[in-house]
């Protein structure tokens, strides 16, 4: 590198040089590319001379060619260090290209001995964007939203990043088409918006400064005018009589104003360019003009005058704009990390190997494990709260014992209360309806004297070689068996309402254990289908229930022989009230009066004997029916608990931590483990390029906080 990389003490303090060390730490460890960083932008209409103003900031010389630095965003960056001079060019593409193209760009990286070769730089990336005028083909756009970046190392005396953007286009014309105008527009709004970048507004003193893009742009994002500076270019072009106007402006009097105010310096003239100057010469030529006339009786302040006023400023508005945005930058550089270490954690952990497959889903298999467990045994916060946090009155899918609790209790309900096919009920006097209704689930609505009906139409048809009184065997069974002949329906809808739960529950669980959507649906299809089996297994074991209820009655519940005597009981003592009633009617005239005399006593006894007489088949059927009452109460009570016992936790609950666990994982072969687990190529590139990413946001929120 030759003299021309000059020291900028201009821009240099302790604190400053600390603070853009950081930041520009933060850019080679490319942290720019995910958080907004502070910078410089150079900014304004076309050849209103932004390059020049950008040069006489940094004393770097750019080149002059016509329409080379103004076809895409140039990045300087300036690292100062005490070790060889270094010049490299590279180009970062545009997120909109295609990965093919964002590859050749990628790989375009060239060393430069001097700033000499830079016009030979800019014009090899041009030809790389598909600029039209560089590129073979010369359809091609004439402005690239992909950066040239100029990274300058060494004796530099400054670390700072200065980006010199494309000139604003008023209208398309013959070489700029309206795509062109829109690229520039959108090209320089994502810079100006950033609200880390100090906005250097160029504007030429020649032009209405107050309908130049630049100023409306900065009016638009910079609301608050914190980090916008004017700066006026070319007095030396403008007709003479009109200083006076420009000099207002510079003093930021006249209407269009700018809360930083406007600085007014005088770039090289081409004459000047093609002789070649020195930043020296320049600032002499500079202060020269303006201290006569007719300048120097405009009165302007010196402090507003020239590239080196602006140099002084630019350092207390660096100074400030730092200490302002550097302690935002290390929040959301910690913010980001947090991010990071989550998607890291999303990804898994690395599994190059079989054995690191079997391992990671092992581990997955222990937490379903844990949960399932934890879910049906009812200990909702041993294992993980938050998953089992997430419920309500209307879906305990993740609480899952509580679900089945609440689905057993109202089966229960629906048992007692509508299990049987026949089911007797109080009618008014005066309804005319059938003596049978049919509700739309086929149960039977009866009354007392309907029900004892059917019971002497079942005990006619079953009538074997008993003696009158007596009934056959058979009619306990067969009023049983249409009495209990809706509990299969009922027991089954449960059985599948509780299937369905358990199938929410370990969609939800496996979902809550598994991030990979490739890997829940392998592992879906394999539950599933061990569902599916242990769902077949309970309906096997709910056939065989009932299919024992369908055969000859047996009990040895002592509640069945109470239930029975005790109607017994009642049916007698009913007899025998109907007939003191009639005797105390007919035989004692209304008022019923013995003594305690033998022949009182017989006289009651005679009274009675002669009004109680039994109908044998009327016995035997108000037997039949107290025994179906009886014994139907008692069977109730066992089918539903078996139902519970034996078919839902048999078969769907007891089983359901089996289907998803270590020994399943060891099951499994190596190749159905690929299958299943395996990463994609791009988890992999994904997980390498989130721990650099993370190893650098860990390292700069390091340098931050320093």
């Amino acid at each position: 590198m030759k003299t021309e990389s000059i020291a900028i003490s201009g821009l240099q303090s302790s604190e400053s040089t600390r603070r853009l060390e950081q930041v520009a730490d933060l850019r080679v460890r490319g942290i720019g590319d995910h958080i907004d960083l502070p910078q410089i932008v150079v900014c304004g209409d076309q050849s209103a001379g932004k390059s020049s103003v950008l040069e006489g900031v940094t004393s770097l010389p750019f080149p002059r060619q016509d329409g080379i630095c103004t076809r895409f965003a140039t990045e300087i960056i300036l690292q100062h260090s005490t070790g060889e001079p270094s010049i490299i060019a590279s180009i970062i593409p545009c997120s909109s290209r295609p990965d093919p193209s964002k590859i050749t760009l990628r790989s375009y990286s060239r060393q430069l001995k001097s700033f000499d070769e830079l016009p030979q730089a800019i014009s090899d990336a041009s030809s790389l964007m598909g600029i039209r005028g560089f590129d073979k083909d010369q359809e091609g756009p004439a402005f690239a939203k992909d950066v040239l970046r100029i990274k300058v190392t060494g004796p530099v005396g400054l670390h700072l990043t200065v980006v010199d953007l494309p000139g604003l286009i008023s209208v398309p014309n013959d070489e700029q088409t309206e795509g062109d105008v829109q690229t520039v527009q959108s090209m320089v709004d994502s810079y100006v918006a950033n609200p880390r970048t100090i906005i250097l507004a160029v504007v030429q003193a020649s032009n209405d400064i107050a309908n130049q893009g630049i100023i409306q742009k900065s009016r638009h994002f910079d609301k608050s005018g914190q980090r916008t500076v004017g700066v006026i270019t070319k007095p030396d072009l403008i007709n003479r009589g009109t200083e006076k106007r420009i000099a207002l402006l510079a003093r930021n009097l006249d209407t269009t104003k700018l809360k930083l105010g406007y600085f007014l310096v005088k770039n090289p003239s081409p004459t000047e360019l093609a002789i070649g100057i020195t930043p020296e010469q320049r600032q002499r030529e500079e202060r020269d003009f303006f201290q006569s006339s007719p300048w120097k009786e405009q009165g302007l302040s010196m402090d507003r005058v020239g590239i080196l006023s602006l140099r002084s400023y630019l350092q207390i508005l660096l100074d400030q704009h730092m200490e302002r945005e550097l302690p935002k930058v290390q929040e959301e550089v910690r913010t980001l990390m947090k991010k990071t270490e989550v998607a890291i954690r999303a990804l898994g952990d690395e599994r190059p190997t079989t054995g690191h497959l079997r391992m990671f889903l092992s581990r997955l298999a222990m937490r379903f494990y844990g949960l399932t467990t934890s879910a049906l045994n009812g200990t909702y916060h041993e294992t993980d709260s938050v998953f089992f946090s997430n419920h309500n009155r209307g879906g305990l899918s993740s609480r899952l014992r509580a679900s089945v609790h609440l689905l057993n209790t109202e089966f229960s309900n629906k048992m007692r209360q509508n299990g049987q096919k026949r089911k007797v009920v109080e009618r008014e006097m005066d309804d005319d309806s059938d003596a049978e209704e049919s509700p739309t689930d086929g149960q039977l609505f009866v009354t007392e004297s309907e029900m004892k009906s059917w019971v002497k139409e079942v005990y006619s048809s079953s009538r074997g070689k008993e003696l009158p009184g007596n009934y056959n065997h058979v009619l306990l069974s067969e009023l049983f068996f249409v009495q209990s002949s809706r509990w299969h329906q009922i027991a089954e809808d449960h059985m599948n309402t509780v299937y369905e739960v358990t199938v929410s529950f370990v969609k939800k669980a496996l979902g809550h254990v598994i991030q990979d959507e490739r890997i829940l649906f392998d592992l879906l299809e394999i539950t599933t289908a061990s569902l599916q089996s242990n769902k077949k297994q309970a309906e096997e074991e709910l056939n065989r229930l009932c299919h024992d209820e369908e055969q000859q009655p047996i009990t040895y519940n002592h509640y069945y022989t109470d239930n029975v005597q005790k109607s017994r009981q009642d049916s007698t003592r009913q007899m025998i009230r109907e007939a003191m009633n009639e005797a105390k009617r007919e035989d004692w005239g209304g008022r019923f009066h013995i003594s305690n005399t033998q022949v009182d006593a017989e006289k009651l006894l005679t009274s009675l004997q002669s009004r109680i007489t039994v109908n044998m088949d009327s016995q035997a059927c108000s037997e039949a029916l107290a025994g179906l009452y009886a014994y139907y109460k008692v069977a109730l009570k066992t089918f539903v608990d078996n139902t519970c016992r034996q078919v839902i936790e048999r078969h769907l609950l007891r089983t359901l931590p089996g289907i998803f666990c270590p020994e399943t994982v060891a099951a499994l072969g190596d190749e159905d483990l690929e299958r299943i687990a395996a990463e994609r190529p791009s988890n992999v590139e994904k997980r390498k390029s989130l721990r650099d990413l993370h190893e650098s946001l860990s390292d700069s929120l390091r340098e931050l906080r320093r």
